[in-house]
């Protein structure tokens, strides 16, 4: 069976950049008699509003969303990860790092993906400089792992972790798991097959492989939708401070469709439920432009 996801922070209200990637997973689940599941991304427990939750699901069922089961929330499942991240370290493909934010500023010059490349200085154990630091990270060994996946949207994608990135984060210095990790084992716990989300995590897809490999789990497969951009090219987001969904949904709903390339109806439909009655039975993905980015629609 078909299972999709949706997996929002609860940072702030959702927005029309969440709408397509809402629109897009519950469609992609539910046109092929699937399911569709909700996880709350609040694994970054300093930025996680408990009203920012309530709002999100209040929208969804606005806006039609029917999640399947009971809602997943990160914050529950440390222990998950804590043993994902044992298991890695007991085969020796983790390990703990010193290093600074600063210091890795000064070391680690810009990669092709804009991140800054992990210079391997903890790999053999932190050096006696950093020894007397308490705070460490745990990183996650990529060696020469080239990753190559095929997006059902994006195509074929190809990445050489260590030169790209490097030893990735898996836990935080602060203790809390990084998205990387988490996101891995959330996915492989229920079952996910296929992961539609943004084009802006295309790029960390490669490294999400890598740990499901590391990990012996089974790989979903991708779609990534393009991004909405606002005029002045940022993606519509909580931190460019992208405005919430209206309380009517229909115009909104319409504008995330048509935004995918969707088919047009030959009549429009009038409320929410003759929307989805008929983006389940149109919902066509081969439409989505293969682009990372597009601009939002006016007014969103």
């Amino acid at each position: 069976m078909v299972r999709g996801r949706f997996a929002p922070s609860p940072t702030g209200p959702l927005h029309f950049g969440s709408l397509i990637a809402a629109l897009a997973s519950y469609a992609d689940a539910k046109a092929r008699d699937g399911r569709w599941l909700l996880r709350i991304e609040d694994v970054d427990a300093p930025r996680a509003r408990r009203d920012s939750e309530a709002a999100i699901l209040a929208t969804l069922v606005r806006y039609g969303f029917a999640w399947d089961g009971d809602v997943v929330r990160q914050s529950e499942r440390t222990s998950r990860y804590a043993a994902a991240l044992a298991s890695l370290v007991a085969r020796d493909l983790a390990y703990p790092c010193a290093c600074s934010r600063r210091e890795l500023a000064a070391a680690a010059p810009p990669g092709p993906l804009g991140e800054r490349v992990y210079p391997g200085t903890c790999a053999r154990g932190v050096p006696p400089d950093r020894a007397a630091r308490k705070a460490r990270a745990w990183r996650v060994r990529v060696d020469g792992a080239h990753v190559g996946f095929v997006d059902r949207v994006q195509g074929a994608q190809a990445q050489d972790l260590a030169r790209d990135v490097g030893d990735f984060v898996v836990r935080r210095a602060d203790g809390l798991y990084a998205y990387q990790l988490a996101v891995v084992v959330d996915d492989a716990d229920a079952a996910i097959s296929d992961v539609v989300r943004g084009a802006d995590l295309l790029a960390s897809t490669p490294r999400q492989i890598h740990l499901q490999r590391r990990l012996s789990l089974d790989e979903p497969a991708y779609l990534h939708v393009p991004v909405a951009i606002d005029a002045a090219g940022e993606k519509l987001s909580k931190q460019t401070r992208a405005t919430a969904l209206p309380d009517a949904p229909l115009a909104a709903l319409r504008a995330a469709w048509s935004f995918l390339d969707q088919p047009v109806p030959d009549a429009a439909p009038r409320t929410v439920s003759e929307f989805w009655a008929f983006a389940l039975r149109a919902w066509t993905p081969r439409r989505i432009p293969p682009v990372a980015m597009l601009p939002a629609p006016p007014g969103v």
